[in-house]
């Protein structure tokens, strides 16, 4: 039996995230309202390309191929469109094979407020005050940034990348950092090494990617032959012996990642590099960087790494 969407883990995009809306945006930053609608309705049935969201989507939604019952996973979409305007979104993911059936077109509004009622444990999105608004209101968000889309239909493994501190768990570590020395923040975090981070904007996306796992692990038990889909990572500039409280609050909260690194300081697209993830979350910029620009990246503006002097 299905999943009611309320025991879904549930995607919320924006169609800037999904599509390439270049030309679109362009005519609307440049002509207006008026010239955006008359646009979108003379190449309504011209397909729109891939955004940087779109091969982490893709593979996301092929989890229902996988547990065709439960149905664990869905995708909806929260556009600042109006639904006349949404048209060519929705024909074009009617082309691309994209089952996603919910939306809500808020004609030109943003759509964070949405983000709860369609149980949403992210929202993603290209235009940055969206997302902004969303984290202010205390919801799951992270700004796609522009890059490279490369989606290998051959790869049917889903990998997502994701940092620590400010991501997963809350900025606690981060502000002791900020407001002392390195020295201070390893003394704090080895003092607590045995407390628990409190839960940080991405933590339910987290957990419940951990719970899809397990249903994996059980479809794995039952048939020798299957092969996992879903691989996270922790990418952490963390070293020991900060590590512990990591692993500690990873423990506390019953989950784990597939694969931890702890960096101490090395530039995280060295690790990026060999691992390929098709979404990798951070919340500061300086570690959203590719000489390649070939790894799809989201922004997450929380904590006290984003607030403003």
């Amino acid at each position: 039996m299905a999943y009611p969407i309320e025991q879904k883990l549930v995607i919320a995009v924006s169609s800037s995230a999904l599509f390439d809306l270049t030309e679109s945006d362009k005519v609307f930053r440049e002509q207006g309202a008026k010239a955006y609608k008359a646009y979108q309705e003379e190449h309504l049935d011209d397909v729109l390309g891939k955004g940087v969201a779109f091969p982490f989507v893709r593979r996301f939604l092929s989890i229902n191929d996988r547990f065709a019952e439960e149905q664990p996973v869905e995708v909806v979409l929260l556009s600042r469109n109006s639904a006349v305007t949404g048209k060519r979104v929705f024909r074009s993911i009617d082309h691309h094979g994209l089952n996603i059936t919910r939306a809500a077109f808020m004609g030109g509004k943003s759509p964070y407020a949405f983000i709860p009622a369609f149980n949403a444990a992210l929202f993603l999105s290209a235009n940055e005050e969206d997302v902004l608004k969303a984290i202010g209101s205390g919801y799951p968000a992270g700004m796609v940034l522009p890059s490279a889309v490369t989606d290998d239909e051959d790869d049917h493994e889903l990998r997502i990348a994701f940092d620590f501190d400010g991501v997963i768990a809350d900025d606690e570590s981060e502000s002791v950092y900020h407001d002392g020395e390195l020295n201070d923040f390893v003394q704090h975090e080895v003092d607590n090494s045995k407390k628990p981070h409190n839960p940080g904007p991405l933590a339910g996306l987290f957990t419940k990617l951990s719970t899809l796992q397990q249903l994996e692990a059980q479809q794995e038990e039952k048939d020798s032959s299957y092969q996992r889909m879903i691989r996270t990572s922790i990418i952490t500039a963390r070293s020991a012996p900060t590590h512990e409280r990591v692993i500690t609050t990873l423990e506390n909260w019953g989950v784990s990642a597939d694969e931890t690194f702890f960096l101490g300081g090395m530039k995280k697209e060295r690790i990026l590099d060999a691992v390929k993830p098709h979404m990798f979350f951070d919340d500061q910029k300086t570690h959203l960087e590719s000489q390649a620009g070939n790894i799809p990246m989201v922004h997450i503006p929380f904590g006290i790494a984003n607030h403003k002097a």
